[in-house]
Protein backbone atom coordinates (compact mmCIF):
# COMPACT_ATOMS: atom_id res chain seq x y z
CA UNK A 1 0.00 0.00 0.00
CA UNK A 2 1.38 3.19 -1.03
CA UNK A 3 1.57 6.49 1.49
CA UNK A 4 0.75 10.22 0.77
CA UNK A 5 1.18 13.25 2.87
CA UNK A 6 -1.20 15.19 4.04
CA UNK A 7 0.12 18.34 2.92
CA UNK A 8 1.87 16.73 -0.25
CA UNK A 9 1.19 16.05 -3.86
CA UNK A 10 -0.73 12.55 -4.40
CA UNK A 11 2.03 11.49 -7.00
CA UNK A 12 5.04 11.81 -4.28
CA UNK A 13 4.29 8.77 -2.68
CA UNK A 14 6.08 5.68 -0.81
CA UNK A 15 5.42 2.43 0.65
CA UNK A 16 4.22 1.73 4.01
CA UNK A 17 7.73 0.16 5.51
CA UNK A 18 9.16 3.79 4.05
CA UNK A 19 6.50 5.93 5.61
CA UNK A 20 7.07 4.25 9.15
CA UNK A 21 10.25 4.46 8.95
CA UNK A 22 9.99 8.34 8.29
CA UNK A 23 7.46 8.80 10.59
CA UNK A 24 6.86 12.54 9.96
CA UNK A 25 6.82 14.02 6.27
CA UNK A 26 9.51 16.10 4.52
CA UNK A 27 6.54 18.76 3.95
CA UNK A 28 5.80 19.07 7.68
CA UNK A 29 2.41 16.97 7.21
CA UNK A 30 1.56 13.32 8.10
CA UNK A 31 1.53 9.92 6.05
CA UNK A 32 -2.23 8.83 5.10
CA UNK A 33 -2.96 5.91 2.78
CA UNK A 34 -3.70 7.29 -0.92
CA UNK A 35 -6.33 4.59 -0.95
CA UNK A 36 -7.76 3.90 2.22
CA UNK A 37 -8.39 -0.13 2.26
CA UNK A 38 -11.26 -1.73 2.34
CA UNK A 39 -12.58 -4.15 5.50
CA UNK A 40 -11.74 -7.79 4.29
CA UNK A 41 -13.46 -9.14 7.50
CA UNK A 42 -16.91 -9.14 8.00
CA UNK A 43 -18.29 -7.70 11.24
CA UNK A 44 -19.90 -11.50 12.72
CA UNK A 45 -16.02 -12.96 11.87
CA UNK A 46 -15.30 -10.06 14.92
CA UNK A 47 -16.93 -11.72 17.51
CA UNK A 48 -14.84 -15.18 17.16
CA UNK A 49 -11.28 -13.59 16.81
CA UNK A 50 -8.96 -12.66 19.33
CA UNK A 51 -6.71 -9.85 19.88
CA UNK A 52 -3.94 -11.05 18.28
CA UNK A 53 -6.16 -12.39 15.64
CA UNK A 54 -7.58 -8.55 14.92
CA UNK A 55 -4.27 -6.75 15.01
CA UNK A 56 -2.92 -8.92 12.59
CA UNK A 57 -5.66 -8.95 10.04
CA UNK A 58 -5.82 -4.65 10.83
CA UNK A 59 -2.24 -4.24 10.15
CA UNK A 60 -2.62 -6.74 7.35
CA UNK A 61 -5.47 -4.54 6.04
CA UNK A 62 -2.80 -1.16 6.01
CA UNK A 63 0.80 -2.12 5.80
CA UNK A 64 0.29 -5.14 2.57
CA UNK A 65 4.04 -4.35 2.37
CA UNK A 66 4.76 -6.69 5.24
CA UNK A 67 4.98 -10.54 4.80
CA UNK A 68 2.66 -13.13 6.45
CA UNK A 69 4.91 -13.94 8.36
CA UNK A 70 6.78 -10.79 9.68
CA UNK A 71 3.03 -9.80 10.67
CA UNK A 72 2.59 -12.64 12.66
CA UNK A 73 6.03 -12.77 14.50
CA UNK A 74 5.12 -9.09 15.15
CA UNK A 75 1.70 -9.84 16.68
CA UNK A 76 2.97 -12.35 18.83
CA UNK A 77 5.94 -10.33 20.10
CA UNK A 78 4.13 -7.09 20.86
CA UNK A 79 1.43 -9.30 22.63
CA UNK A 80 2.81 -11.96 24.80
CA UNK A 81 4.27 -11.81 28.20
CA UNK A 82 4.33 -8.25 29.09
CA UNK A 83 0.97 -8.06 29.36
CA UNK A 84 -0.57 -8.95 32.63
CA UNK A 85 -4.20 -9.75 30.75
CA UNK A 86 -4.09 -12.41 28.49
CA UNK A 87 -7.15 -10.96 26.61
CA UNK A 88 -4.79 -8.09 26.30
CA UNK A 89 -7.80 -5.46 26.56
CA UNK A 90 -10.29 -6.64 28.83
CA UNK A 91 -13.83 -4.95 29.04
CA UNK A 92 -15.41 -4.10 32.14
CA UNK A 93 -19.04 -2.68 33.23
CA UNK A 94 -20.16 -0.55 35.44
CA UNK A 95 -22.37 2.27 35.86
CA UNK A 96 -24.28 0.93 33.14
CA UNK A 97 -21.52 1.38 30.41
CA UNK A 98 -18.34 -0.69 29.38
CA UNK A 99 -14.84 0.38 30.42
CA UNK A 100 -12.60 -0.56 27.81
CA UNK A 101 -9.31 -1.19 29.93
CA UNK A 102 -6.28 -0.45 27.55
CA UNK A 103 -3.26 -0.09 30.35
CA UNK A 104 -2.53 -3.71 30.82
CA UNK A 105 0.78 -3.51 28.88
CA UNK A 106 4.39 -3.18 31.04
CA UNK A 107 3.82 0.46 31.28
CA UNK A 108 0.24 0.60 32.53
CA UNK A 109 -1.05 3.26 29.48
CA UNK A 110 -2.70 2.69 26.15
CA UNK A 111 0.39 3.58 24.17
CA UNK A 112 1.58 0.43 24.99
CA UNK A 113 -0.67 -1.28 22.48
CA UNK A 114 1.03 0.51 19.96
CA UNK A 115 4.55 1.13 21.21
CA UNK A 116 5.11 -2.80 21.80
CA UNK A 117 3.86 -3.29 17.98
CA UNK A 118 5.66 -0.06 16.56
CA UNK A 119 9.05 -1.75 17.26
CA UNK A 120 8.32 -4.95 15.58
CA UNK A 121 7.29 -2.88 12.75
CA UNK A 122 10.16 -1.23 12.63
CA UNK A 123 12.67 -3.40 12.74
CA UNK A 124 11.02 -4.89 10.12
CA UNK A 125 10.80 -1.87 8.24
CA UNK A 126 14.52 -1.48 7.83
CA UNK A 127 15.26 -5.40 6.88
CA UNK A 128 12.80 -4.38 4.08
CA UNK A 129 13.47 -0.97 3.05
CA UNK A 130 17.59 -2.33 3.36
CA UNK A 131 18.31 1.18 5.50
CA UNK A 132 21.82 1.32 6.13
CA UNK A 133 21.21 4.43 8.87
CA UNK A 134 20.49 3.81 12.09
CA UNK A 135 17.32 5.00 13.43
CA UNK A 136 17.47 7.88 15.63
CA UNK A 137 13.64 7.61 17.23
CA UNK A 138 12.60 11.47 18.24
CA UNK A 139 9.64 11.68 20.47
CA UNK A 140 7.88 14.70 22.23
CA UNK A 141 5.76 13.81 25.24
CA UNK A 142 2.81 14.74 27.74
CA UNK A 143 3.77 11.86 29.88
CA UNK A 144 2.94 8.01 29.01
CA UNK A 145 4.13 7.71 25.16
CA UNK A 146 7.58 8.46 26.42
CA UNK A 147 7.77 5.74 28.97
CA UNK A 148 6.18 3.48 26.06
CA UNK A 149 8.25 4.31 23.53
CA UNK A 150 11.57 4.04 25.69
CA UNK A 151 10.34 0.17 26.85
CA UNK A 152 9.44 -0.74 23.62
CA UNK A 153 12.64 0.39 21.99
CA UNK A 154 14.94 -1.13 24.48
CA UNK A 155 18.10 -2.14 23.46
CA UNK A 156 16.72 -2.73 19.88
CA UNK A 157 19.16 -3.51 17.56
CA UNK A 158 19.88 0.29 15.32
CA UNK A 159 17.80 2.25 17.14
CA UNK A 160 18.24 5.00 19.38
CA UNK A 161 15.57 7.18 21.43
CA UNK A 162 15.24 10.09 22.25
CA UNK A 163 12.49 11.81 24.44
CA UNK A 164 12.15 14.94 25.26
CA UNK A 165 8.84 16.34 28.19
CA UNK A 166 7.80 19.13 30.01
CA UNK A 167 9.78 19.48 33.24
CA UNK A 168 6.82 19.55 35.69
CA UNK A 169 4.54 18.71 33.25
CA UNK A 170 3.91 14.83 34.12
CA UNK A 171 3.30 12.73 37.01
CA UNK A 172 5.86 11.41 39.22
CA UNK A 173 4.97 7.96 38.62
CA UNK A 174 5.59 8.55 34.92
CA UNK A 175 8.55 10.66 35.85
CA UNK A 176 9.76 8.04 37.68
CA UNK A 177 8.93 5.53 34.98
CA UNK A 178 11.15 7.75 32.36
CA UNK A 179 14.12 8.11 34.07
CA UNK A 180 14.23 4.76 35.76
CA UNK A 181 14.08 2.66 32.08
CA UNK A 182 16.94 0.67 31.33
CA UNK A 183 18.25 0.40 27.83
CA UNK A 184 21.93 1.60 26.54
CA UNK A 185 20.15 3.67 23.73
CA UNK A 186 17.49 5.31 25.71
CA UNK A 187 17.55 9.47 26.61
CA UNK A 188 15.02 10.92 28.19
CA UNK A 189 15.28 14.68 29.00
CA UNK A 190 13.30 17.93 30.25
CA UNK A 191 12.57 21.30 28.69
CA UNK A 192 11.03 24.14 30.58
CA UNK A 193 8.15 24.56 28.84
CA UNK A 194 5.08 22.22 28.25
CA UNK A 195 4.04 19.74 25.77
CA UNK A 196 3.36 22.29 23.16
CA UNK A 197 6.67 23.61 23.32
CA UNK A 198 8.34 20.27 23.43
CA UNK A 199 5.95 18.59 20.01
CA UNK A 200 6.43 22.12 18.35
CA UNK A 201 10.58 22.02 18.58
CA UNK A 202 10.47 18.48 17.68
CA UNK A 203 8.46 18.61 14.36
CA UNK A 204 11.10 22.11 13.68
CA UNK A 205 14.18 19.67 14.08
CA UNK A 206 12.65 17.09 11.90
CA UNK A 207 11.80 19.46 9.06
CA UNK A 208 15.44 21.00 9.31
CA UNK A 209 17.13 20.08 6.24
CA UNK A 210 20.69 21.04 7.47
CA UNK A 211 19.96 19.07 10.66
CA UNK A 212 18.82 16.07 8.29
CA UNK A 213 21.94 15.99 5.99
CA UNK A 214 23.84 16.17 9.04
CA UNK A 215 22.41 13.61 10.43
CA UNK A 216 22.45 11.03 7.20
CA UNK A 217 26.57 11.75 7.14
CA UNK A 218 26.78 10.28 10.29
CA UNK A 219 24.62 7.47 8.94
CA UNK A 220 21.68 8.37 11.19
CA UNK A 221 18.04 8.90 10.18
CA UNK A 222 15.20 10.17 12.44
CA UNK A 223 12.12 8.63 13.06
CA UNK A 224 8.86 9.47 15.13
CA UNK A 225 7.08 7.39 18.21
CA UNK A 226 4.30 9.62 18.31
CA UNK A 227 1.10 9.03 16.91
CA UNK A 228 2.22 11.37 14.45
CA UNK A 229 3.84 8.26 13.01
CA UNK A 230 1.28 5.80 11.09
CA UNK A 231 3.05 2.71 12.58
CA UNK A 232 1.77 4.25 15.87
CA UNK A 233 -1.67 4.80 14.89
CA UNK A 234 -2.89 2.01 12.94
CA UNK A 235 -2.42 -0.85 15.68
CA UNK A 236 -4.53 1.38 17.89
CA UNK A 237 -7.63 1.23 15.60
CA UNK A 238 -7.80 -2.68 16.80
CA UNK A 239 -9.11 -2.27 20.26
CA UNK A 240 -12.49 -0.88 18.64
CA UNK A 241 -12.95 -4.11 16.50
CA UNK A 242 -12.40 -5.80 19.38
CA UNK A 243 -14.32 -4.55 21.67
CA UNK A 244 -17.35 -4.96 19.37
CA UNK A 245 -16.29 -8.28 18.80
CA UNK A 246 -16.74 -8.83 22.92
CA UNK A 247 -19.83 -7.05 23.37
CA UNK A 248 -21.38 -8.95 20.47
CA UNK A 249 -20.04 -12.15 22.04
CA UNK A 250 -21.46 -11.50 25.50
CA UNK A 251 -24.63 -10.36 24.16
CA UNK A 252 -24.74 -6.48 25.31
CA UNK A 253 -25.54 -5.89 22.08
CA UNK A 254 -26.59 -7.46 18.61
CA UNK A 255 -24.72 -7.88 15.40
CA UNK A 256 -25.01 -4.90 13.55
CA UNK A 257 -26.21 -2.62 16.66
CA UNK A 258 -24.64 0.77 17.12
CA UNK A 259 -22.02 1.97 19.58
CA UNK A 260 -20.88 5.13 20.81
CA UNK A 261 -17.56 5.61 21.77
CA UNK A 262 -16.01 8.52 24.30
CA UNK A 263 -12.53 8.56 23.93
CA UNK A 264 -10.00 10.98 26.38
CA UNK A 265 -7.48 12.58 24.30
CA UNK A 266 -5.05 15.50 23.95
CA UNK A 267 -3.20 14.60 20.64
CA UNK A 268 -6.26 12.92 18.80
CA UNK A 269 -4.55 9.74 17.61
CA UNK A 270 -6.67 7.60 20.21
CA UNK A 271 -9.89 8.89 18.26
CA UNK A 272 -8.98 9.16 14.99
CA UNK A 273 -8.61 5.43 15.11
CA UNK A 274 -11.88 5.08 16.27
CA UNK A 275 -13.02 6.83 12.65
CA UNK A 276 -11.11 4.66 11.12
CA UNK A 277 -12.54 1.95 12.38
CA UNK A 278 -15.99 3.69 11.50
CA UNK A 279 -14.74 4.16 7.91
CA UNK A 280 -13.78 0.46 8.18
CA UNK A 281 -17.57 -0.28 8.34
CA UNK A 282 -17.95 -0.72 12.58
CA UNK A 283 -21.22 0.56 13.10
CA UNK A 284 -20.29 3.43 15.86
CA UNK A 285 -23.08 6.05 16.02
CA UNK A 286 -20.63 8.76 17.87
CA UNK A 287 -17.10 9.23 18.71
CA UNK A 288 -17.43 11.55 21.71
CA UNK A 289 -14.21 13.62 22.38
CA UNK A 290 -13.54 14.05 25.73
CA UNK A 291 -10.84 16.83 26.78
CA UNK A 292 -9.42 18.36 30.38
CA UNK A 293 -9.16 21.84 30.89
CA UNK A 294 -7.45 22.83 28.13
CA UNK A 295 -10.41 22.42 25.61
CA UNK A 296 -9.07 23.60 22.21
CA UNK A 297 -11.14 20.31 21.11
CA UNK A 298 -14.16 20.98 22.69
CA UNK A 299 -14.48 24.41 21.23
CA UNK A 300 -13.08 23.42 18.18
CA UNK A 301 -16.41 20.71 17.64
CA UNK A 302 -18.57 23.14 18.70
CA UNK A 303 -17.77 26.45 16.83
CA UNK A 304 -15.25 25.42 14.12
CA UNK A 305 -12.57 27.17 14.83
CA UNK A 306 -9.64 25.75 16.31
CA UNK A 307 -7.60 28.42 18.48
CA UNK A 308 -4.73 27.64 20.53
CA UNK A 309 -4.06 31.29 21.98
CA UNK A 310 -5.25 30.33 25.33
CA UNK A 311 -3.94 29.60 28.81
CA UNK A 312 -2.22 26.83 28.94
CA UNK A 313 -3.05 24.71 31.96
CA UNK A 314 -1.47 22.30 33.47
CA UNK A 315 -3.96 20.06 35.25
CA UNK A 316 -4.63 16.41 36.90
CA UNK A 317 -4.60 14.47 33.65
CA UNK A 318 -1.04 15.91 32.44
CA UNK A 319 -1.22 13.33 29.49
CA UNK A 320 -4.19 16.07 27.65
CA UNK A 321 -2.29 18.78 28.45
CA UNK A 322 -1.78 19.83 24.94
CA UNK A 323 -3.04 22.57 23.02
CA UNK A 324 -1.78 21.46 19.42
CA UNK A 325 -3.53 17.94 18.60
CA UNK A 326 -1.69 16.87 15.78
CA UNK A 327 -3.38 14.01 14.48
CA UNK A 328 -6.35 16.30 13.86
CA UNK A 329 -4.99 16.73 10.54
CA UNK A 330 -5.69 13.60 9.26
CA UNK A 331 -9.07 13.69 10.13
CA UNK A 332 -9.27 17.21 8.31
CA UNK A 333 -7.82 16.15 5.16
CA UNK A 334 -10.38 13.06 4.44
CA UNK A 335 -13.56 15.21 5.68
CA UNK A 336 -11.96 17.80 2.38
CA UNK A 337 -11.98 14.86 0.29
CA UNK A 338 -7.58 15.10 0.75
CA UNK A 339 -7.25 18.26 -0.51
CA UNK A 340 -3.93 18.72 0.33
CA UNK A 341 -3.62 22.25 -0.78
CA UNK A 342 -6.29 23.28 1.62
CA UNK A 343 -4.79 21.75 4.42
CA UNK A 344 -1.24 22.70 3.87
CA UNK A 345 -3.36 26.69 4.30
CA UNK A 346 -5.08 25.52 7.19
CA UNK A 347 -2.07 23.86 8.63
CA UNK A 348 0.16 27.59 7.94
CA UNK A 349 -2.89 29.51 9.58
CA UNK A 350 -2.31 27.49 12.83
CA UNK A 351 1.38 28.22 12.65
CA UNK A 352 1.28 31.60 11.80
CA UNK A 353 -1.77 33.53 13.18
CA UNK A 354 -2.64 30.89 16.15
CA UNK A 355 -5.80 29.68 14.58
CA UNK A 356 -7.93 28.70 11.97
CA UNK A 357 -11.91 28.17 10.85
CA UNK A 358 -13.28 25.27 8.93
CA UNK A 359 -15.73 25.56 6.38
CA UNK A 360 -19.32 25.15 7.20
CA UNK A 361 -19.81 22.05 4.65
CA UNK A 362 -17.12 20.37 6.67
CA UNK A 363 -18.58 21.98 10.38
CA UNK A 364 -21.79 19.82 9.19
CA UNK A 365 -19.98 16.79 8.69
CA UNK A 366 -17.85 16.72 11.56
CA UNK A 367 -21.27 17.49 13.79
CA UNK A 368 -22.68 14.54 12.80
CA UNK A 369 -19.41 12.13 13.61
CA UNK A 370 -18.15 13.60 16.55
CA UNK A 371 -19.61 15.25 19.86
CA UNK A 372 -17.11 17.03 22.56
CA UNK A 373 -16.64 17.76 26.19
CA UNK A 374 -14.85 18.44 28.99
CA UNK A 375 -14.02 17.86 32.18
CA UNK A 376 -12.61 20.33 35.04
CA UNK A 377 -10.29 19.23 37.92
CA UNK A 378 -12.87 19.00 40.32
CA UNK A 379 -15.02 17.50 38.03
CA UNK A 380 -12.29 14.47 37.25
CA UNK A 381 -11.78 14.01 40.96
CA UNK A 382 -15.88 13.98 41.49
CA UNK A 383 -16.38 11.49 38.65
CA UNK A 384 -13.47 9.41 40.26
CA UNK A 385 -15.61 9.38 43.49
CA UNK A 386 -18.72 8.73 41.75
CA UNK A 387 -17.57 5.40 40.25
CA UNK A 388 -15.72 4.06 42.97
CA UNK A 389 -18.83 4.94 45.14
CA UNK A 390 -21.28 2.97 42.79
CA UNK A 391 -19.35 -0.53 42.80
CA UNK A 392 -15.65 0.05 44.25
CA UNK A 393 -14.42 0.20 40.35
CA UNK A 394 -11.35 2.90 40.22
CA UNK A 395 -10.19 4.34 37.12
CA UNK A 396 -7.47 7.00 36.87
CA UNK A 397 -7.92 10.68 35.94
CA UNK A 398 -7.85 10.40 32.21
CA UNK A 399 -10.35 7.88 31.92
CA UNK A 400 -12.42 10.23 34.36
CA UNK A 401 -12.50 12.81 32.33
CA UNK A 402 -14.01 10.76 29.36
CA UNK A 403 -16.52 8.93 31.91
CA UNK A 404 -17.81 12.54 32.47
CA UNK A 405 -17.99 13.51 28.96
CA UNK A 406 -19.93 10.30 28.86
CA UNK A 407 -22.59 10.61 31.47
CA UNK A 408 -22.98 14.46 30.88
CA UNK A 409 -23.38 13.70 26.88
CA UNK A 410 -26.36 10.68 27.94
CA UNK A 411 -27.78 13.19 30.59
CA UNK A 412 -28.22 16.17 27.51
CA UNK A 413 -29.46 14.02 24.99
CA UNK A 414 -31.08 11.02 26.30
CA UNK A 415 -28.92 8.91 23.66
CA UNK A 416 -29.53 5.34 24.71
CA UNK A 417 -26.85 3.80 22.70
CA UNK A 418 -24.66 1.49 24.11
CA UNK A 419 -21.37 3.81 25.73
CA UNK A 420 -17.94 2.52 25.79
CA UNK A 421 -15.47 4.66 27.74
CA UNK A 422 -11.80 4.13 26.66
CA UNK A 423 -10.10 3.50 29.93
CA UNK A 424 -6.25 5.08 29.18
CA UNK A 425 -4.16 4.37 32.13
CA UNK A 426 -4.07 2.51 35.48
CA UNK A 427 -5.11 4.00 38.48
CA UNK A 428 -1.88 3.62 40.17
CA UNK A 429 -0.39 5.67 37.79
CA UNK A 430 -1.76 8.75 38.94
CA UNK A 431 -1.80 7.87 42.84
CA UNK A 432 -2.10 11.67 44.22
CA UNK A 433 -5.11 12.12 41.95
CA UNK A 434 -7.02 8.91 42.84
CA UNK A 435 -6.06 8.64 46.80
CA UNK A 436 -7.59 12.48 47.25
CA UNK A 437 -10.53 11.91 44.98
CA UNK A 438 -11.69 8.51 46.95
CA UNK A 439 -10.83 9.30 50.18
CA UNK A 440 -11.51 13.17 49.88
CA UNK A 441 -8.01 14.17 51.81
CA UNK A 442 -4.81 14.78 49.84
CA UNK A 443 -2.13 12.20 49.52
CA UNK A 444 0.77 12.76 52.04
CA UNK A 445 3.14 11.29 49.37
CA UNK A 446 3.73 11.54 45.40
CA UNK A 447 5.51 8.97 43.27
CA UNK A 448 5.67 5.42 44.80
CA UNK A 449 5.03 5.75 48.24
CA UNK A 450 1.83 7.28 47.04
CA UNK A 451 1.19 4.12 45.48
CA UNK A 452 1.58 1.97 48.47
CA UNK A 453 -0.90 4.24 50.17
CA UNK A 454 -3.10 3.66 47.52
CA UNK A 455 -3.19 0.30 47.78
CA UNK A 456 -3.57 0.01 51.87
CA UNK A 457 -6.95 1.70 50.91
CA UNK A 458 -7.96 -0.24 48.02
CA UNK A 459 -6.18 -3.79 48.98
CA UNK A 460 -6.28 -6.38 46.00
CA UNK A 461 -2.91 -7.69 43.68
CA UNK A 462 -0.90 -5.58 42.40
CA UNK A 463 -0.38 -6.06 38.50
CA UNK A 464 2.82 -6.92 37.89
CA UNK A 465 3.65 -3.40 36.03
CA UNK A 466 2.93 -1.15 39.01
CA UNK A 467 5.05 -3.69 41.41
CA UNK A 468 8.28 -3.07 39.28
CA UNK A 469 7.78 0.53 39.47
CA UNK A 470 9.93 -0.11 42.93
CA UNK A 471 12.69 -1.85 41.61
CA UNK A 472 14.58 0.64 39.84
CA UNK A 473 16.74 4.14 40.93
CA UNK A 474 15.50 7.19 38.51
CA UNK A 475 18.80 8.49 36.47
CA UNK A 476 19.05 12.06 37.32
CA UNK A 477 16.76 14.52 35.42
CA UNK A 478 18.36 16.72 32.55
CA UNK A 479 16.53 20.01 31.85
CA UNK A 480 17.05 22.03 29.00
CA UNK A 481 15.52 25.24 27.10
CA UNK A 482 13.56 24.35 23.98
CA UNK A 483 15.92 26.32 22.05
CA UNK A 484 18.58 23.59 23.04
CA UNK A 485 17.26 20.54 21.71
CA UNK A 486 18.98 20.26 18.93
CA UNK A 487 22.10 20.94 20.19
CA UNK A 488 21.45 17.94 23.02
CA UNK A 489 20.50 15.19 20.51
CA UNK A 490 24.02 16.44 18.12
CA UNK A 491 25.76 15.81 21.76
CA UNK A 492 23.89 13.00 22.58
CA UNK A 493 24.51 11.24 18.66
CA UNK A 494 28.22 12.80 19.08
CA UNK A 495 27.69 14.22 15.36
CA UNK A 496 30.45 15.44 13.63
Amino acid sequence: MQYRSTRGSKNQTLNSPAAIIQGLAPDGGLYVPVKFPKADFKLEDLPKLSYKQIAAMIISLFFDDFSKEQIKSAVINAYSEQWDDRSIVPIEKHDHNFYMELFHGPTLAFKDIALQMLPQLMTRAVQIEQTDHKIIILTATSGDTGTASMRGFANQAGTDVIVFYPEGGVSPVQLKQMLSQRGKNLQAIAIKGNFDDAQTEVKKIFNDEHFKMRLIQNDFQFSSANSMNIGRLVPQISYYLYTYGQLVRRQEIKLGDEVNFTVPTGNFGDILAGYYAKKLGLPIKKLICASNENNVLTDFFENGVYDKRRKFHVTNAPAMDILVSSNLERLLFDLYDENNQQIASLMNQLTQRGHYQIDKQIFTQLKHIFSAGFATQKQVQAEIKRIYNYDRYVIDPHTAVGSYVAHQYQKQTSDTTKMIIISTASPYKFPETVYEAITGRECPQTGIPAIKKLHEKLGGQLAIGVRALSDREPHAEKIIEPADMEKMISTILNLK
